[in-house]
């Protein structure tokens, strides 16, 4: 962006001399004058990248102008979270990082420099993600946003009766929680036959809680502890032996060889399992948690998490918990009734931020909601709130993505908070594939021209009408349309639901169609994900891709997680005459140093940890001696070098073949076969999940805004990947806001008319003609306009 010319400096009037005695002249406002000249500071009105290499990157140059708000766009893996993310607000928190000591330093996370030549006036980064808030049973909207301690404080001192301070309704420290559930609001029974198989002697595997199998140590335990015999069937065991087996506490007994340690099956379950936060579990054990442990609201707090002191001081007769459970925008209406003035400004504090939260979209919420069930989206816009009542400005915020979840009528309230940061005089940096967030731009950075290899090139930098006569992918689909189904397809039955009536959902009646593709749609807390996963997901049949975490270690990748390795490992060995496990990083063919990572783990103690990469291996992961062996002139560290693309021609046919086909049909091309899971979005994630599904035998597939992530090219081909599954006699059920999406389904589901209890209705069932045509719902207007646009 240029800078402002220099105005020229205007000569300063002559003063007249006051005369000797007389009184001093008074002081009069100057008149308004040009702008001083510009110092040097004034010149730093762009940030300066040079030479970025990070990740795809291909030595990208460009200036971004301060104060404005850009939007990045580009295909999925072109480069755009390279460059935004991994390089200009790393390396901006990188050197605030290095302003602390090394004994500061040593508690953040450690952060490398990124591969680019120079960046130049960069300014503190806030990075608004859309990582889950933290799952911590404890952690609530109310405790995330510090609204429910400014209520604390309010009940403190309006309350009555007066029972403390703040902290006595806190459901954190003992002062104030329910002893029974110390503070967490639920309590936790084992189904006891979850956990055995009464028909069954301990010698025949009664337990069948994972890791208690026959000879394991915990097994043995149990077995020769002496309490009971083990070949005993469980349904014979007397009431004392019972009693023994399932809940006698930690003991020291004495056998014929040694002292064990003994306690009761029910009793290790729950301090072994049960004690651990479930979301770091692995995936068996979930399975087995979830199957064996029944969570019940707590009978003494009524779920409310607090003790009987704190729930009885109440305000107009409402108590603390009471405030914690009402939607959001109620809360804020009895807030704006509270008038003492001895907490007026906390009162104020409190008023501004609920009503931030309503303006962003989430007004729906409740404070007692756990942060952990927030969706990527939300957990996002609970942080932005942070933000928008900032006394800072010249801050670089940088978005990934911040329209997921939200429906067309919510990204109109996004686009204006966005803007608003920007007149604050912030820089502001989006990561976004919407048109109407492209539309709102000063300033369009795209990348491209493809994904991965096929990206990483600046294609565009300049205004948004610039964009549109560029040439460029995204300028040429920024005017593209779906269209209207002339044909819908016919449904072949219909799945009901009955009574649903889960969180806000008022006893919802709805016929899910078979064999077509529906969409089901309504502003963001209408009820989508309430009906359709607490009412169709679970059944027998149906197949659910969400955008949730996939459990593994730093070693997993897609080869490894859609089974690709197996293939792969066998046609090299296979080819050189030698054992599978060699071409394994997590075997015989590991690189001794780094055991198959390809970097090394050093531990700086005070200061923080840093990856490097093995010198043994040079990266690659394997010996030396693997990585003689080939398979047409390629290693195994070349071929999970590839692309899926790439190793799609590479391995023309096979099981190896079969499942890149399925990948490169998802979208996912541009991903190398070797790339860590954690480094994947929420929506390729989805994307990764729908490919493994889709070699199941299944024949109702459950979508949860599958374009996520998605640039507007690419849409076409996940519609084109639904009309496949249909066609092949599936159904596909998509909780979607996305037009293009809506406008090519075949059937509608319009929940509304609001969010929270101002929605949970169906709205409108039936053919998106119908809801264009007829409709005059929310999702009508923006739909119409769509498609008449």
């Amino acid at each position: 962006m240029p800078a402002v010319p220099p105005q020229p400096a205007r000569e300063p009037a002559a003063a007249a001399a006051p005369t000797e005695g007389a009184p001093a002249p008074i002081a009069t406002p100057a008149p308004t004058t040009p702008l001083a000249p510009l110092t040097p500071a004034d010149q730093h009105s762009v940030i300066q990248v040079r030479g970025a290499r990070e990740n795809n990157l291909r030595e990208v140059s460009l200036d971004l102008p301060k104060r404005r708000l850009t939007v990045f766009t580009g295909v999925s893996g072109s480069g755009k979270s390279s460059l935004v993310f991994g390089t200009i607000a790393a390396e901006s928190q990188r050197l605030i990082n290095e302003t602390y000591t090394a004994f500061v330093q040593s508690f953040m996370p450690s952060l490398g420099r990124p591969d680019v030549d120079a960046l130049h006036n960069l300014s503190a980064a806030i990075v608004v993600d859309q990582e889950r808030m933290g799952a911590n049973s404890r952690s609530t909207v109310g405790t995330a946003t510090d609204a429910y301690t400014m209520l604390r404080i309010i009940y403190s001192r309006l309350g009555t009766p007066h029972i403390g301070t703040s902290s006595a309704f806190s459901f954190n420290v003992a002062e104030g929680m329910c002893t029974a559930c110390e503070g967490v609001g639920e309590v936790s029974t084992v189904d006891v036959d979850q956990l055995v198989d009464r028909t069954k002697s301990l010698n025949e595997g009664a337990i069948t809680v994972p890791g208690f199998a026959v000879d394991s140590w915990y097994w043995q335990v149990m077995a020769n502890s002496g309490l009971y015999d083990p070949d005993t069937k469980l349904a014979d065991f007397t009431e004392a032996e019972w009693a023994d087996f399932l809940h006698k506490p930690s003991t020291k007994i004495k056998t014929s060889s040694h002292t064990i340690t003994y306690e009761g099956l029910v009793t290790k379950v729950q301090r072994v399992y049960l004690t651990k936060d479930r979301e770091t579990m692995q995936t068996q054990l979930r399975a087995f948690v979830d199957r064996a442990v029944v969570f019940t609201s707590c009978p003494d707090c009524g779920g409310s998490r607090l003790n009987a002191a704190a729930l009885s001081s109440t305000i107009d007769g409402v108590n603390i918990a009471q405030c914690s459970a009402m939607q959001i925008s109620d809360l804020a209406t009895f807030v704006r009734g509270i008038a003492d003035a001895s907490v007026g400004p906390i009162v104020t504090a409190l008023r501004d931020l609920l009503d931030s939260l309503v303006e962003i979209g989430l007004g729906y919420l409740s404070l007692d909601r756990p942060s952990g069930t927030l969706s990527g989206g939300e957990a996002q816009r609970v942080k932005m709130v942070r933000h928008l009542g900032s006394s800072l400005t010249d801050v670089t915020y940088v978005f990934d993505e911040p329209t997921v979840g939200l429906h067309p009528h919510d990204i109109r309230r996004m686009n204006d908070l966005l803007l608003r940061l920007r007149d604050k005089g912030n820089t502001v940096l989006v990561v976004e594939h919407k048109p109407e967030v492209i539309a709102i731009a000063d300033h369009v950075v795209d990348l491209g021209p493809g994904a991965g290899s096929e990206g990483g090139h600046l294609c565009y930098a300049g205004d948004v009408p610039g964009l549109r006569t560029s040439g460029t992918l995204t300028g040429r689909h920024l005017g593209h349309r779906a269209r209207l189904r002339e044909r819908p397809r016919t449904p072949r039955g219909w799945l009901s639901i009955r009574g649903a009536d889960a969180h806000n959902l008022k006893n919802v009646d709805v016929e899910v169609p078979e064999g077509v593709l529906t969409v089901v749609t309504g502003v963001a807390g209408s009820g989508k994900s309430s009906l359709i996963h607490g009412y169709l997901s679970g059944r027998e049949g149906v197949v659910v891709a969400d955008q949730s975490p996939i459990r593994g270690s730093r070693r997993s990748n897609p080869a490894t997680y859609t089974g690709l390795l197996g293939p792969i490992r066998t046609a090299f060995a296979k080819a050189n005459g030698v054992k599978p496990a060699l071409f394994s990083a997590n075997s015989a063919g590991a690189c001794p140093n780094c055991n198959g990572l390809g970097l090394v783990y050093t531990d700086l103690a005070m200061m923080a940890g840093v990856a490097s990469t093995c010198e043994e291996c040079e990266g690659k992961r394997f010996t030396p001696e693997v990585l003689t062996y080939t398979l047409r002139e390629k290693n195994i560290s070349e071929v999970l070098g590839m692309s899926i693309a790439e190793a799609y021609a590479f391995f023309p046919t096979g099981q190896a073949h079969t499942i890149l086909g399925r990948l490169n049909d998802v979208g996912l091309g541009y991903l190398r076969l070797g790339q860590p899971l954690n480094t994947l979005s929420g929506g390729e994630r989805q994307r990764l999940k729908l490919a493994i599904h889709m070699a199941e035998k299944s024949s109702t597939y459950v979508l949860d805004e599958p374009t996520t992530g998605l640039h507007l090219a690419d849409v076409d081909k996940l519609l084109a990947l639904l009309d496949q599954l249909v066609d092949a006699g599936n159904t596909v059920v998509v909780i979607e806001h996305h037009q293009a999406v809506m406008a090519h389904a075949d059937w509608l589901i319009d929940l509304g008319p609001g969010g929270g209890h101002a929605g949970g209705q169906i709205i409108f069932e039936g053919t998106p003609t119908d809801l264009v045509e007829k409709g005059d719902t929310l999702t009508a207007e923006h739909l119409r306009e769509y498609v008449g646009g």
